[in-house]
């Protein structure tokens, strides 16, 4: 809505933060010319999106919200939920995206991060007993690479690799793409993310990035065959 659009220019070029103070429906309806109906339309679309948020009781008014990065990926993959996105779309983007994100993190890491990827890596310290304890080690695999993302200083390059995550994360719950353990999967993927940890620890922008790169060829043609599985069985 062309309103909605313009309140949100005023609002950045008036250098507004998130929790900021925005003016009331009256001065709105001033400032922009609009009537009361549009103004209101206009508030109900920023606060749907997250951008306003309205609070009651005293000290209460209209305030200029923050969407949280959970929020954000939850809208994006609304949009993805009618297209058609196969693992090789989503590997194709991790490909090109992850072992540059690990090259720029070599040597930049402090010892509290690597320790805390070395934590999560606790999850799966041991091959998998059945097919849900795989599925939950996949998932923490992820979150390995999801939290690796956070560490950089490239908001947009840790949003989207996180995003690439949480759509993984999602196909292995819904899509049940772990029927049994398996080993070399878990395996490979361990040994990958230790031999990258030594790798950001030593400042080896390089061999971060030739890891991280083999380790997402490697989980991508691994997650096509697991999907190549699971629709066999739907095969009559």
């Amino acid at each position: 809505m062309r309103v909605a659009d313009a309140i949100k220019d005023w609002v950045v070029e008036q250098g507004l933060k998130p929790g900021d103070r925005l003016p009331g429906e009256t001065e709105l309806i001033q400032r922009f010319a609009m009537s009361k109906g549009t103004i209101r339309e206009a508030l109900r679309l920023l606060q749907a999106q997250g951008l306003v948020e309205t609070k009651t009781g005293p000290g209460g008014g209209l305030f200029v919200g923050e969407v949280s990065r959970e929020r954000a990926r939850a809208l994006l993959a609304n949009f993805f939920y009618f297209q058609h996105v196969t693992i090789d779309d989503i590997y194709q983007v991790r490909v090109a995206l992850e072992p540059e994100m690990a090259a720029s993190l070599a040597g930049r890491l402090s010892e509290e991060q690597l320790a805390e990827l070395s934590v999560i890596m606790e999850d799966y310290a041991q091959p998998a007993a059945d097919a849900e304890e795989e599925r939950i080690q996949h998932v923490s695999s992820l979150r390995f690479h999801a939290r690796l993302a956070d560490f950089g200083e490239n908001a947009m390059l840790g949003f989207f690799i996180g995003f690439m995550a949480q759509i993984l994360t999602d196909l292995t719950v819904y899509k049940r793409l772990y029927t049994q353990p398996n080993h070399d999967l878990w395996r490979n993927g361990r040994e990958h993310q230790i031999d990258l940890i030594a790798a950001l620890r030593d400042g080896d922008a390089q061999a971060a990035r030739r890891i991280m790169h083999e380790h997402m060829q490697q989980a991508r043609q691994m997650m096509e065959d697991q999907e190549a599985e699971v629709m066999k069985r739907f095969i009559v």
